[in-house]
């Protein structure tokens, strides 16, 4: 019978599950095997939603072999293994890895928040390239831990945030880069997605599904009883003990652009406008305001308000299109000594206004190719890079050196939810807040599954 919610330490975890007295002689001795052979075994963890679009994309690359998949869901592993019938199949990803720890060349993992951190890492210290959706990780401990790991060993690494890699970001960094709008002052992100609650915990408990591993599906999470609806397949971001909310969601994929374009480091400060913390869920309605030191793109400081909930953004004169048109459903506004530059989310070209008035742009001279309603298969490109990496062809453009501490700007804006309306100070060398009762939440308590 399984131990029921013991509390193990986060490196133990690590050492007796991601083998971390391994050495580092394996990780060259498999990239100059895949380099030789021109092909990568991939294995997959979490196959539900995001991970089987990330199943099809990684697939999709004509080096790559799919040998083993995991899911905790037999629903999910049976449409995955239908596609591909010659991988091994498992609902334990820590038994996959041991088992097949010479068959597998790389690692994608595409599973709920709270389990980022243990499987990337167990995979990272068997040596493995990793690919890990966003947000990394769960907590802010974990991503400095995965960003340690990953350049201790020189892994190839990606986080899924696969807008990094579309034409209309990239041509955002460099018109940004390029002074188009002089020193940027302040960055205001939205996004009208709503994955908190303001209801309490639920109370009482469903049977778990015939289908479902519950207690593998918690892993390392707290103990609580299945309910229906509630968490699997598809509400566990608005809980505290699984998710990171709207801002871990969206937030990461709309920060991603700015936060590369003014080449950012962490926050001096947070502080996020919401209602009280109930201890369940997310609030429904966040307005995080951040202030970083400055960089060779931005004024001295830089401000950047983030807001997310049903009705979002609040109204700004920052925020007012000319001829009175609506903003974007989601999408970012960069304001700077010479003007704005609006960047809707998700494949819109991003469209400069001075003095009220949109201004044409000279885009040519960055030679990125076809406008961005002519590309095919941008969706692909972060993923096949990854594997090119691997290959030695090309290097990851969302490494965890940078994902990291994008996850990490992102998380603390979570963690000021805890304290609404309070300004907390983070001190990046140390790692920790001057407000020490925030610094609970920095790390979690790994149960023992």
């Amino acid at each position: 019978m399984k131990e029921k919610f013991q509390v193990i330490d986060r490196r133990d975890f690590i050492k007796k599950t991601g083998l971390g007295a391994l050495g580092i002689t394996l990780a060259p001795t498999l990239l100059a095997k895949a380099k030789a052979n021109g092909r990568v075994r991939t294995a997959h963890i979490g196959l539900g939603m995001m991970g089987m679009a990330d199943l099809n994309a990684i697939a999709s690359h004509d080096a790559v072999d799919v040998v083993a998949l995991c899911d905790v869901d037999a629903a999910m592993m049976a449409k995955a293994e239908a596609l591909f019938p010659n991988a091994k199949t498992y609902a334990d990803y820590r038994e996959m890895l041991k088992d097949m720890e010479d068959e597998i060349d790389a690692v994608v993992v595409s599973t709920p928040d709270h389990t980022h951190a243990p499987a990337s890492l167990m995979a990272m210290n068997m040596d493995k390239p990793v690919y890990c959706q966003k947000p990394l990780t769960h907590h802010v401990s974990e991503a400095r831990e995965m960003n340690k790991v990953a350049e201790k060993k020189g892994l190839i690494t990606q986080m899924g945030i696969q807008v990094h890699s579309f034409y209309d970001y990239k041509l955002a960094t460099l018109l940004i880069q390029d002074g188009i709008i002089g020193k940027v002052h302040t960055v205001r992100a939205w996004s009208p997605k709503n994955w908190g609650t303001d209801a309490p915990a639920p109370v009482g408990s469903d049977p778990v599904p015939a289908n479902l591993d519950w207690d593998l599906w918690l892993g390392t999470a707290p103990e609580r009883p299945y309910k229906e609806g509630e968490y699997h397949p598809g509400n566990w971001r608005k809980v505290l003990d699984f998710g990171c909310g709207t801002l871990g969601d969206m937030g990461v994929h709309i920060f991603d652009t700015p936060y590369n374009a003014l080449q950012l480091d962490v926050p001096r400060t947070i502080i996020n406008e919401c209602r009280q913390p109930t201890g369940y869920g997310f609030p429904e309605h966040n307005t995080v305001t951040y202030e970083f030191p400055s960089t060779p793109y931005t004024a001295e400081t830089l401000k950047w308000v983030w807001y997310d909930g049903p009705g979002a953004p609040a109204d700004h004169e920052d925020l007012k299109l000319p001829n009175g048109e609506q903003l974007p459903d989601q999408g970012a506004m960069f304001m700077g000594e010479k003007g704005r530059l609006l960047l809707p989310h998700f494949q819109q070209l991003p469209r400069l206004i001075v003095d009220g008035k949109y201004q044409e742009m000279d885009i040519e001279k960055f030679n990125l190719g076809k406008p961005v309603k002519d590309y095919e298969g941008e969706s692909k490109k972060h993923y096949h890079q990854f594997v090119d990496a691997i290959l030695g062809k090309d290097e990851c453009s969302a490494p965890f050196s940078y994902a990291s501490r994008l996850t990490e700007t992102i998380l603390l804006g979570v963690i000021a939810g805890r304290f609404p309306n309070q300004t907390l100070h983070w001190d990046a060398k140390k790692a920790k807040f001057e407000e020490k009762e925030a610094n609970q939440y920095l790390k979690g308590k790994y149960r023992k599954f």
